[in-house]
Formats: structure tokens, sequence, C-alpha cells
């Protein structure tokens, strides 16, 4: 707002409305200075607005929805000025509100089965009460244990995602909300919300209920009461995701939101669906969510169900622009392979022998040959080979050494580094180009890396690279060579290098150590304006400078 000297400005046009004898709440709606007012708590205004009529009539315009053929300010305007009329957080109007059972029902009867929710109207409806929730807590969690059916209307509206953060906020699983009010939130102790809300997996086909449904879940890993944190961990509450993951007939974006939920348990710090600061900001308060070992039992007795969701027989097809996938690896696969990556990295016994028995990671690192372009999935990998490698158990070490043959593969596929025209793999090349260079390479190098580097320390890994002489060919022919080239602290050109060498005192010192083609620069630059890169007014400007530097180049030289 612009601030007002008396005998300097007019008045507000809020308050000329105000001055009238007759105006009306849409009267001060229409004038766009009513925001500005409120957050200056202009008395006048305030104490119109906190009457119950008017109170009433700002709730209508956020929770009723208005004929098509509507005025624009009805239909946009009005909603959008009551929901920040509200949520300019002025204790008197709040009170108004909270206090009224009948204004409560209004606000609440938003969420009522037979009402339309518009994504507009949604929008302002969970604003209002999210501010609610901040600002007058005691009361609105009062209202909603009074009325245990808003949970159940709510979580019926689950896809969209207004409603899905006012739902998140209401259960405790917000940092913001959470010691508000943990004192009141032993009511949900005795409801069966997260119950209902996985049951949105089997209830509903839409992806967006699903991803919603996950969000919550994991929201509830991450920041959540004692009571829901005792009950999305345990054994049954696991076995209900698994169960609807698994069912034959239900898309399989089930399978995929339900898994991120599983991953969470496992690993509450990674930021699937959550936003940064919902975890940075949980640190001050409440633990994570961890799976007990219970809870890792419990995954792991669906885990040859998923296993084998691995081979798949699809015959679908996708093109792309180096040939075609036929099947493509798809979204539920790739979960399950981060699935498989997350249990290596808790360090449980009996999850990394169930593996290994059913052959989970070998079936994870064929996949990743199998499928040479799909980064993704060679990221999850690169993870389960380095989470073996790197564990203190040997059989874990010897299993990636010698059944899943991680060595071979990496000289099989260097050797023949493009695109096999004739595989019988998914990933098939164009007849009409040459095959393309595959494309973990990347990954591969790492891999090889991070087996020397562990040699020194392991005498399992050390016995088995020595044991294979192409492997110390390879290593000493193009290994070594290939960590030369991308060493950027080795490159002549960037600043890397000046990086690394800390020593020097100026870019001078830096011009002088490289070995620069004076003559390749003139040529270059010649060439640029013979074909017209710059225009004539350009090319006298610039050739004056480039051949003063380039005197200046031979003289340093």
């Amino acid at each position: 707002m612009f601030w007002r000297m008396t005998g300097l400005s007019g008045a507000s046009p809020v308050d000329t409305i105000l001055d009238k004898e007759n105006f009306t709440l849409e009267e001060l709606l229409d004038e766009d200075e009513i925001i500005q007012e409120c957050k200056a708590l202009n008395s006048r205004l305030i104490n119109f607005l906190r009457d119950k009529a008017q109170v009433e009539q700002l709730l209508r315009y956020v929770v009723e929805e208005v004929p098509e053929d509507s005025e624009k300010k009805r239909s946009f305007k009005f909603p959008f000025i009551a929901c920040e009329i509200f949520t300019c957080e002025i204790d008197v109007i709040l009170r108004t509100l909270v206090e009224d059972e009948e204004l409560m029902d209004l606000l609440f009867s938003f969420v009522k089965p037979d009402h339309p929710h518009s994504t507009l109207l949604s929008g302002y409806f969970s604003k209002v009460v999210i501010c609610l929730m901040l600002r007058k807590t005691a009361p609105l969690m009062n209202y909603v244990q009074g009325h245990p059916e808003i949970v159940v209307q709510l979580v019926d509206l689950i896809g969209i995602t207004s409603i899905m953060e006012v739902l998140i906020r209401l259960i405790g699983a917000d940092e913001n909300i959470y010691s508000n009010y943990g004192d009141a939130m032993q009511w949900l102790e005795n409801t069966d919300v997260l119950e209902m809300i996985a049951d949105k997996f089997s209830s509903s086909d839409s992806p967006e209920v699903h991803a919603n449904a996950a969000e919550i879940l994991c929201a509830v890993t991450r920041c959540a009461p004692p009571s829901l944190a005792t009950k999305i961990c345990s054994p049954s509450f696991v076995g209900r995701l698994f169960h609807h993951a698994l069912e034959e007939s239900r898309p399989k974006s089930v399978l995929v939101h339900s898994l991120s939920v599983c991953i969470s348990l496992l690993d509450p710090k990674r930021l699937a669906s959550a936003s940064y600061q919902a975890f940075k900001s949980n640190l001050s308060h409440g633990a994570l969510v961890t799976a007990s070992p219970e809870t890792v039992d419990g995954m792991l007795e669906s885990l040859g169900n998923l296993l084998k969701l691995l081979d798949t027989s699809a015959e679908n097809v996708l093109p792309t622009t180096y040939g075609y996938l036929r099947p493509p690896l798809g979204k539920h696969r790739l979960k399950i392979v981060e699935f498989i990556s997350v249990l290596l990295t808790i360090g449980s016994e009996t999850a990394e022998k169930e593996l290994i028995r059913q052959s989970a990671i070998k079936r994870s690192i064929d996949l990743f040959f199998e499928y040479p372009y799909n980064n993704f999935l060679h990221h999850h990998v690169e993870n389960i080979i380095v989470s073996c490698l790197e564990g203190k158990r040997t059989e874990l070490i010897e299993h990636v050494l010698n059944e899943c043959d991680i060595v071979g593969k990496i000289l099989v596929a260097e050797r023949l580094s493009s695109l096999s025209t004739e595989s019988n793999g998914p990933t098939v090349p164009s007849e009409e180009r040459a095959p393309p260079r595959i494309g973990n390479v990347g990954h591969m190098t790492r891999i090889a890396n991070k087996l020397i580097q562990l040699r020194n320390s392991n005498s399992t890994i050390q016995a088995h690279l020595q044991e294979n002489t192409e492997w110390v060919e390879w290593q000493t022919n193009v290994l070594v060579k290939r960590n030369e080239v991308e060493n950027v602290y080795h490159w002549a050109c960037g600043r890397p290098t000046s990086l690394h060498d800390r020593g020097r005192d100026s870019d001078d010192d830096d011009y002088r150590d490289r070995d620069y083609d004076v003559a390749a620069l003139a040529n270059n630059l010649s060439q640029a304006f013979r074909y017209g890169i710059y225009s004539n007014d350009y090319i006298e400007e610039v050739c004056g400078c480039a051949s003063f530097r380039l005197e200046c180049f031979t003289a340093n030289i």
C-alpha cells in the first residue's frame, strides 16, 4: 500500500464508500484498495466486515458456485477478494467465523458429496481452512472432532490437490500445524483415516487420486503424530499397501505410488514427492518415522510377486530417436528397481539375503544393460551395485561379482560400444541409420572406478579383478586414459585448471601455460567473417580488436 499523509493525498476510496449512508458489500469488494485497507487495520472497514451477515456473504463467495452466465466480478473477482480478506488473518473476523456453528457449517458444506467442487473454489476453500488451522486451531479442531464426517468427505475429494493439502494439515502431517495442537490429535487414534486414504488405491482409477494419496502418506512418514506414525509403519498397513499394488486389475499408477510410500517408510529423508522445506522444518521437532524390522519383513513377504513384474511379456512398441523399445521399461518397473535400491541401503541382513535368493539384484543389473538409454534406471542400478560393494557382508559382494558377473557384463558392453543390431533385447536400433553408441558408458565407468577404489581395502574384489586378464588389459588401455580425458582439472581450457591450481596470481599466468594456436585462432576468426556471420560494421570493429589482440598474444609468446 501507499502511505497517505494529511493534506498531501485524498481520502481512501474505501473510506469514501463507508461515508455513504447506504452502501453494499459488493461495492467494497469491487474497490481495488480493500485488501490494503484490511492489512492496514482500517477500523471502520473491519467493524463492518466482522458482522455475521458480512462474514456469511464472504463465505458464500468462497464456497458457492455461480451460473456460467454470471458477471465476471461475481465469478472471479468477488471470490478472490473474499478469500484474501479471510487470509489477512484479522482476528475479529476469524473469531466471528469459528464461534458461529452456522457459519462453520456453511464453510464445510463445500466438501459435501452433492456440492460442486471446482478447482478455483477448492483453492479458496483450502486457503481459508488452512488459515483457520494456523490462527484458530483449537476451535477448528473442536468443530471437526464434533463432525467426523468431514474427514471422510475430505478423503473422498483427495484427487483435488488443494483439498489434499487441507487433509495433510488436518491429520497433523505438516510441520507448521503439528506443534500447535499436538494434544488435540488424540482423537485421530480412534479413526481409520490412514486406512481410508490407502483404500483410495483400490476404489479409484484416477492417477491424480493415487498420487495425492501417496503424497499424504509420505508426508505422514516424515512428520506425523505418534499415533499415526505407529500405524503407518505397522506390518498390517504395509500389507494393505502391497495388496492394492499387486492387484492385477488395478492401473500401474497404484503400484508406482504404493511403492513410493514404502520407499518413504524405508528412507523418510528421500524427497520424492514432498517439498524440501517440509523435511527441513521437521528437523526442529519430532523424529522421522523409520521402518522397523517387522515393517521390512512385511514388505519382503510380497517381494516375490513384485519381482515377477520385472519380467514383462507386453508387446507394445515405443518409437525412439535411435530405433524403438519393445517393450519400454515403464514407470512401474523403474519404481520396483528404486525400491530394491532403497532396500539395500537400510542395512537389513534379512532383506539382503532375500534379494539374493530371489535374484532381484541380478535382474536389476540385466535391465541396466537391456535399456542402455534410460538414465533413471542406470542411476538406481548403480546405487544397487555400490551398496552391495560397499556393504560389510562378503556374500553380497560375491553375488555381484560372480552370479551377477558385473565385471564381465561391463567388458562385453565396452567391447561392443554400440547398440547391437543382432540382440534380442528390448532396445532395437533403427535399420535406416548406423547403430548409436550406448548411453550407459558413464555409469559403467563410475562403477569400474568404484571397483578399483574398493579393491585396496577388500581382498575379495582385488582377487576377482586380478584373475581377469581382460579386465586388467581394459583398465590399462581404456579406463586409465578415459579418466585422464574426463578429469576436468587436466583440461587445458576453461576454469577448472585455475581452480585446481590456486597458486596463480593472475589470468596472465594462466595464459602463459597454455599452448594457444594463434594461427588457428586467426583462421577461425577470418572464417566467421568470410561466411557473413557478422555485419560489415561489426567486422571492421572486431578486426581491429582482433589484430591488436593477436599482436599481444604473439608478443607474449
